[in-house]
C-alpha cells in the first residue's frame, strides 16, 4: 500500500513537472508604475518558465481605439519607435516618457514547443504631467459686505490638479474656523475647481492672493494680485444724485419760461403771402395779369 502511494505521488509531481516545464508562464514586478513626464519607465515582462528557445515576444498598446502594436517581429513601433526598447527577455523600456504614452499595455509571449504554449500580461502604466502656471483671476476692488470670487484654472497637468489658494503667503484653509486669522471670514474653498467666493467681503479680507496649482508631478502657482475691499460713500451718493436732480429740475424750469416769453414760437410766411394796402382818396388798385402786380384805376372824386 505504502508503495502504491509513494509510486502515484512521484507520478503526479513528474507529471506536475512536466507541465510546468512544457508551460510558458509570465510575470511582472510591478502592475501599475508611473514615471514622470520626460522620464524613463520599465515596463515589467519576466518569463518565469518556457522550453521554446526562440519564443514569438510582442507588446500591444490598448487604449479606447483597440489594440496597435508597440512592439512586433522584433521591432518597436508607433509612437514608441525611437524611444524605447526590449530588455531581453520580454521587458519593455520607455527612455523619455510622455503624456500620450498613459495608457494599458499587454505583453503577449508564444512558444511553440510548449504545451501551454501561450501566456500574456497587462500593464497599467501612468505617466504625470507637472501643471503648468495656472490662470488666477482675482477683483482689484469689492465694495465692503458684497459679494466676491476668485477662480483659479490649470488643464495640462496629469493627474487633474487640486488647488490651493493663499493670502500674504499664507494658505487659506478649507474651512475659515479651522484657523484664526481667517474665523471670522464668510468663504467657500473647492479645491476640485480652484474657485474662492466670499459671500461678504471685510477689511480683513484685503491683501495679496495667489494660487497654487499641484498634483503628484509637482505645482505651478500663479503671480500675487491685491484685492482692495472699500467702504461705500453713501452720503457722497445721496448728494450727487441730489445734484443731478436739483441740475433737471433748473434745466425744465428755464424751458417752461422760454415757451410763456415766446422764445421757441416763429411765424411761416410763403412767397403768395401779401398785405393789401390801404386805398387812398380817389385812387383804386386793381390786380391784372397782363401788367404788373396792380395799377392805376382813375376815378373822380368830387
Amino acid at each position: 500500500m505504502a508503495k502504491t502511494r509513494l509510486a502515484c505521488l512521484l507520478t503526479l509531481l513528474s507529471t506536475h513537472c512536466y507541465f510546468n516545464v512544457l508551460a510558458v508562464v509570465l510575470r511582472t514586478s510591478d502592475e501599475s508604475p508611473w514615471t514622470n513626464e520626460f522620464d524613463k519607465i520599465e515596463l515589467s515582462c519576466l518569463i518565469e518558465s518556457i522550453s521554446t528557445t526562440n519564443p514569438r515576444i510582442e507588446w500591444k498598446k490598448i487604449t479606447n481605439g483597440g489594440p496597435s502594436y508597440v512592439y512586433f517581429d522584433r521591432k518597436v513601433s508607433g509612437d514608441l519607435e525611437n524611444r524605447a526598447v526590449i530588455r531581453e527577455p520580454a521587458t519593455l523600456l520607455i527612455t523619455n516618457a510622455t503624456r500620450s504614452d498613459t495608457a494599458k499595455y499587454r505583453c503577449e509571449v508564444t512558444a511553440a514547443d510548449d504545451l501551454k504554449s501561450f501566456d500574456e500580461i497587462v500593464i497599467n502604466l501612468i505617466v504625470r504631467v507637472k501643471p503648468v502656471v495656472p490662470k488666477c483671476s482675482v477683483p482689484k476692488s469689492v465694495p465692503f459686505g458684497k459679494s466676491a470670487e476668485l477662480s483659479c484654472v490649470e488643464d495640462e497637468g496629469f493627474p487633474k490638479s487640486q488647488y490651493q489658494w493663499f493670502k500674504n503667503n499664507e494658505e487659506i484653509p478649507d474651512d475659515p474656523k479651522t484657523s484664526l486669522k481667517f474665523t471670522n471670514s464668510s468663504y467657500t474653498l473647492n479645491a476640485d475647481t480652484g474657485t474662492l467666493k466670499f459671500i461678504a467681503v471685510r477689511k480683513e479680507d484685503g491683501g495679496d492672493y495667489f494660487c497654487r496649482a499641484k498634483n503628484d508631478a509637482g505645482f505651478s502657482q500663479c503671480p500675487a494680485q491685491l484685492m482692495e475691499v472699500y467702504d461705500i460713500d453713501v452720503l457722497g451718493i445721496a448728494l450727487g444724485v441730489l445734484v443731478v436732480v436739483i441740475v433737471l429740475l433748473c434745466i425744465t424750469v428755464g424751458i417752461c419760461c422760454a415757451y410763456k416769453r415766446g422764445f421757441f414760437s416763429s411765424e411761416k410766411q410763403t412767397g403768395n403771402n401779401y398785405k393789401v394796402p390801404a386805398k387812398g382818396d380817389g385812387v383804386d388798385y386793381v390786380r391784372t395779369e397782363d401788367e404788373g402786380d396792380f395799377r392805376h384805376k382813375s376815378s373822380f372824386v368830387i
